[in-house]
């Protein structure tokens, strides 16, 4: 006699195979793509079940997992296709040269990974140095409030962010190279104006352009950009006090200097803008 257990309806996924759901929860994409590569030819599943489903055995999954692969490479679904597909290609060679792709894309995130965090690092700390190292390094009159002075005027430019992004990669080392250079260029400075250097000169453009390039340490500093700050060298009290202790006259004789350079170089020194 026939229980009602035999009589039972067998159920439609009850096989070997992999329904299409199943296969697509396997391998982590949706229902459609399965059936959107099914449609063009790319991964047809090869089983059936007895009410005629089509499922995916294990070697249609596995052809799933090489899609994937060359589809993260970059591959248009065309050319995978006619990879997969053509008997006389090598796949142990294609393995290879897809984990060699792999391995040179996982090098570049990581690189990509480290300047963002380092961008981030410099978003929030700038110059790595506490108000101790500052003093020591630029000596005592130095005021380590004029960081935040600086950012609170230009914290919202591009210039500041470069400033930013490079003074958290500077070590204390670094930061006194970058002193022992600015000391020696003032002392360049001051020298060439007391032995009546003028501006205009070769040799007073080639102290305008290091004095440009010392600038760029911090940020890109165009010729424009270094006219707006011979302009502050002279309005800026702070600035003007600061050359004056280096040479009296210094601030107003720099910022001559570097118009005339500037007019050498097509900017009109009276007019230009922060760009």
């Amino acid at each position: 006699m026939t229980s009602d257990a035999d009589r039972s309806t067998p159920d439609p996924d009850d096989t070997d195979g992999l329904t299409v759901g199943r296969a697509a929860k396997l391998v982590g994409v949706s229902v459609r793509t399965l059936h959107h590569w099914d449609a063009v030819g790319l991964v047809r599943p090869s089983g059936r079940t007895w009410a005629g489903h089509r499922v995916y055995s294990g070697d249609d999954v596995a052809r799933v997992h090489r899609v994937l692969v060359y589809r993260e490479l970059g591959f248009p679904l065309a050319q995978i296709t006619r990879i997969l597909d053509d008997p006389a290609t090598d796949a142990g060679a294609h393995l290879r040269r897809q984990r060699g792709e792999l391995v040179e894309r996982i090098e570049r995130l990581r690189r990509m990974v480290g300047a963002v965090d380092r961008m981030l690092e410099a978003s929030t700390t700038g110059m790595r140095l506490s108000p101790r190292q500052q003093v020591e390094i630029f000596g005592d009159d130095w005021r380590p409030e004029w960081v935040d002075e600086a950012e609170q005027r230009w914290g919202r430019t591009a210039q500041w962010a470069q400033y930013s992004q490079r003074a958290a990669e500077l070590s204390p080392a670094d930061w006194e190279k970058v002193a022992a250079q600015t000391d020696a260029l003032n002392a360049d400075l001051a020298a060439a104006m007391r032995s009546g250097v003028a501006p205009g000169s070769a040799e007073a453009n080639a102290l305008a352009e290091r004095h440009r390039a010392m600038m760029s340490t911090y940020f890109d500093c165009t010729h424009a950009m270094q006219a707006c700050l011979g302009r502050m060298f002279v309005e800026d009290p702070g600035f003007a006090a600061n050359y004056d202790k280096v040479a009296a006259g210094l601030a107003p004789w720099l910022r001559d200097v570097v118009f005339a350079n500037a007019a050498a170089h097509g900017v009109d020194p009276e007019t230009a803008t922060w760009e």
